[in-house]
């Protein structure tokens, strides 16, 4: 059974930067693409960033240039490194890897 747990989370003011991971079991991580989402209160969940297999990055409009993704199969779980956060990055951040997902990371950006 897959199993996936995001942490990191947190409140920092705008301007700040956070990292995420994902640490997932009971699949062979490196075999599998890592995919960031979010969901903003009233929002629908929102594609972020990805990493591939092959540690080939992609970015949604909202993560280019402030947010990266990275990941280190030995440990089995993906990062998201963000950084000049804004307000309306306000969400819970979520994993998606192999069609499971975690439960989610709270971050809020505010003065």
């Amino acid at each position: 059974q897959v199993h996936v747990v995001e942490s990191g989370g947190g409140l920092v003011q705008p301007g700040g930067s956070l990292r995420l991971s994902c640490a997932a079991s009971g699949l062979p991580f490196d075999k599998y693409p890592v995919d960031w989402y979010r969901q903003a209160p009233g929002e629908q969940r929102e594609w972020v960033a990805g990493i591939g297999p092959d540690g080939l990055p992609n970015y949604g409009d909202s993560a280019k240039g402030r947010f990266t993704v990275s990941r280190d199969n030995g440990k089995r779980t993906g990062y998201l490194q963000m950084n000049r956060l804004k307000p309306e990055d306000t969400a819970v951040y979520f994993c998606h890897i192999q069609s499971s997902w975690g439960q989610g990371t709270q971050v809020t950006v505010s003065s």
